[in-house]
């Protein structure tokens, strides 16, 4: 898989304003890892071409060219692609809104498709990549006005109302340490860390993440290892050692322990149980 992402410099968590977090150009490629997963962040994924499926909340539905699938906040979601006709996409994410799109849909995700307005949407999503990979002074301000833009375009090309609504300050803080974790986890986090990353207390933060999420953020930190660990004993030779300092674990010990409290089974027995041949 051929994946791009170029990140823009996140904006203070107590801003009042939208923020436009990265952009991100991908195109399937035989190493392609299609894995169930959430983002603290809504996301905008607009199919530039090819023919696949998109599992968001539950329901597997089509996509093909110029389909723009709108996926809210810590909504379960993956895309798989047909691999004679690989998808290629552009991923805009963006912090503090979530989406509503009316009675149409649900209040998780949203598919719409602009193949009558093409060339117009594929413009502006152009013009962002340019902007992100270039990067000339001043590029993530245009690329925060050019998103400004799209979703006007957006709304405007589409028969029911889509309203971006803020969210809350607490959802926001905790959006933002969930999605610190997401890009940080094979490193050695503690609470306290995250709370200097917010600066915020960190008693207010295990209480706001786990209202949010139903756990708590190391207890999401060592769950999002597990995840990985998971998909490494199933493809990869790396010993238990090996992942376990790749993931960011003190110890096999505590690998092992980890994995035994989330799975019912230990690293080793799952590996075998995934590897051995089937009579």
């Amino acid at each position: 898989m051929s994946s791009t992402r170029y990140q823009l410099e996140q904006k203070s968590p107590h801003s009042n304003q939208n923020n436009l977090l990265y952009v991100s150009s991908s195109q399937y490629g035989a190493d392609w890892h299609s894995e169930l997963h959430t983002h603290a962040c809504t996301e905008l994924f607009y199919c530039v071409c090819g023919i696949g499926e998109f599992r968001a909340d539950g329901v597997t539905f089509p996509v093909g060219s110029d389909d723009l699938v709108i996926i809210n906040p810590n909504v379960v979601h993956t895309e798989i692609s047909i691999p004679s006709n690989p998808l290629e996409y552009i991923v805009l994410g963006v912090d503090g809104m979530t989406f509503q799109f009316g009675e149409q849909h649900t209040d998780a995700y949203a598919i719409l498709n602009y193949r009558e307005f093409r060339d117009e949407i594929i413009f502006y999503l152009r013009e962002l990549l340019r902007e992100a990979q270039n990067q000339p002074t001043g590029w993530e301000d245009v690329c925060r006005n050019l998103f400004a833009v799209l979703l006007t375009k957006i709304q405007r090309h589409t028969a029911y109302t889509i309203d971006p609504v803020e969210t809350p300050r607490a959802n926001r803080e905790c959006a933002i340490i969930k999605r610190y974790i997401d890009e940080h986890f094979t490193e050695p986090l503690t609470l306290d860390m995250l709370t200097e990353y917010i600066h915020v207390n960190k008693y207010y933060l295990a209480h706001a993440f786990r209202k949010t999420y139903g756990i708590s953020p190391i207890n999401y930190l060592n769950e999002r290892r597990i995840q990985e660990s998971i998909y490494m004993l199933e493809n990869t030779d790396y010993s238990l050692s090996q992942i376990a300092h790749l993931l960011g674990f003190s110890s096999p010990s505590y690998f092992s322990q980890r994995f035994r409290r989330a799975q019912g089974i230990s690293p080793a027995a799952y590996r075998k149980q995934v590897t051995q041949p089937q009579s």
